[in-house]
């Protein structure tokens, strides 16, 4: 029987309603098994006390698909960053913040990336495999137990390409947002993307409310092939256009999100093309002064450029702000956040 157990994290309720009628239990154990795992600090099946064994027995025996490796607290601004490990022995990381709006966490979608742009940390040692529904929700479940404060905000925006893990992303939104999982309202999501228009078309059908986020960091094609391999596949004005329906449907802006790369894409005139392209659009562009990683060579843009750059986008109409970075004392910034987090924890 063992061998034959499931996570109900991998589950939406209907799909774990349908496993247990399979073993010809009542489906209403499972919304019993959805509040012990979403509702209380239970990791293990044993203790959902009013669940038959027969039940209990269908479920993994231990719950939770991470362990904590180690924790890092900034001195600048107390953002946690955490380094988790999977069963199967890969570290990812997450990272916890608090605002005035509430707490934030930031979430990895896979265990490294395949995407290869250029000024990311987490895309040097390439893909190691998707990370399951579980995972990404016990980054949550952990994160709450850990920091012992509620969670009301989650940005996707950690490790790994969200679309290029999509089946995963779309069961963890479903138990992050349903009542019965861990009740979060779709509008304090947030999902970030470096532009895979195939899966963004089902999201937006599926998750309207759900904020999106576009990786963009260049005003011209050019520039993104350069700093970002998926520009080969879609180009500006694919995203651009995309970016309209999306507007019409949902009535929500994206956000575009503009790492400052010294000398790549920070020039004056890089400012007014980027300005030309979002004039009179319902858009918000994030600036942000690139977080360095040592392996790619590059070097951030300083404040007076980012205030510089800024200032012809606001001058344009174009709203943008400069992102306020937590947590880069402890390499929890943008950009940051790597997949051999246990190298650096045993160096």
């Amino acid at each position: 029987m063992e061998n034959n157990t499931i996570n109900p994290k991998n589950y939406t309720i209907e799909e774990l309603k349908t496993y247990l009628a399979v073993h010809r239990e009542k489906a209403y154990r499972a919304s019993q098994i959805m509040h012990w795992v979403y509702h209380s600090k239970s990791m293990g099946r044993d203790d959902f006390i009013n669940v038959p064994l027969s039940v209990r027995e269908l479920l993994d025996e231990d719950l939770c698909s991470l362990t904590l490796v180690r924790e890092q607290v900034s001195e600048t601004d107390g953002t946690r960053k955490w380094a988790f490990a999977t069963k199967d022995g890969h570290i990812i990381e997450s990272v916890f913040m608090k605002y005035k709006h509430g707490n934030s966490i930031c979430i990895s979608s896979q265990a490294g990336c395949r995407m290869g742009c250029s000024f990311c940390a987490s895309t040097l040692d390439g893909l190691s495999r998707n990370l399951t529904p579980a995972e990404m929700m016990d980054q949550i479940l952990l994160g709450m137990e850990i920091s012992e404060s509620p969670i009301s905000h989650v940005v996707i925006m950690g490790t790994g390409e969200p679309f290029d893990n999509y089946d995963n992303l779309q069961t963890f939104l479903l138990n992050a947002t349903d009542e019965k999982g861990l009740g979060l309202s779709r509008r304090h999501i947030t999902v970030s993307t470096c532009g895979i228009l195939d899966q963004m078309n089902a999201f937006v059908e599926e998750f309207p409310q759900v904020g999106l986020a576009i990786s963009l960091h260049a005003p011209n094609d050019d520039i993104r092939k350069k700093v970002m391999p998926i520009a080969l596949r879609y180009s500006i004005a694919d995203i651009c256009t995309w970016s309209q329906k999306y507007f019409k449907v949902t009535g929500r802006r994206i956000t575009y999100e503009y790492a400052l790369i010294h000398g790549v894409n920070d020039s004056l005139a890089c400012a007014a093309e980027l300005a030309r392209l979002f004039r009179g659009r319902n858009v918000h562009v994030n600036l942000i002064p690139l977080n360095e990683v040592d392996e790619t060579g590059l070097k951030g843009s300083n404040r007076k450029v980012a205030e510089t750059f800024l200032k012809v986008l606001d001058d344009a109409g174009v709203q943008a702000t400069i992102r306020r970075e937590l947590g880069s004392d402890i390499s929890a910034a943008c950009g940051q956040l790597r997949l051999d987090a246990m190298q650096e924890s045993n160096g």
